[in-house]
C-alpha cells in the first residue's frame, strides 16, 4: 500500500477528516473530532498508528512481530503501530484501518453516529 492509496483509504470514511495539529509531516485521521489513525505519510517505513481491541492487539503483535507493534507514543493497550509496507497483504492493512475508524465511531455520542449514517 502506497502513503497515497493509505491516505485516500483512511478519508474513504464517512466523516474522516485530516487534520495536521502535530504539524505538516504528520496526518491524523479524525472521525467526530476523535483520532482514527495517524501516520507520516513521507516516512520510510511507512508506520500508520491505529486503535485496536485490546485482546485483538496482543494477538496481532504476537502474529505479526516486528510489523505490528505496541502503539509509539499511544496507549499501548488500545493502539498499534503498524509498518504497512512490512509484507503485510494490503487487505489486512484496509481491515486494521476499517476496524479503528469502526473503535472510534462506536465510541462517539449516538447522535454523532446517527449523522455519520446519513448519505
Amino acid at each position: 500500500m502506497t502513503p497515497q492509496e493509505l491516505r485516500a483509504l483512511c478519508l474513504s470514511f464517512n466523516g474522516a477528516v485530516e487534520d495536521h495539529p502535530f504539524g505538516p509531516e504528520t496526518s491524523v485521521f479524525k472521525v467526530g473530532g476523535k483520532l482514527f489513525a495517524l501516520t507520516a505519510l513521507d516516512a520510510r517505513p511507512l508506520k500508520v498508528n491505529l486503535k485496536c481491541d485490546p485482546d485483538d492487539a496482543l494477538r496481532l503483535r504476537r502474529e505479526h512481530e516486528g510489523r505490528i507493534v505496541p502503539g509509539w507514543h499511544m496507549n499501548k493497550r488500545h493502539w498499534n503501530t503498524v509498518t504497512v509496507d512490512a509484507g503485510l497483504p494490503d487487505t489486512m492493512v484496509r481491515e486494521l484501518v476499517e476496524d479503528s475508524y469502526d473503535l472510534v465511531v462506536a465510541g462517539l455520542p449516538r447522535a454523532e453516529r446517527l449523522r455519520l449514517d446519513r448519505p
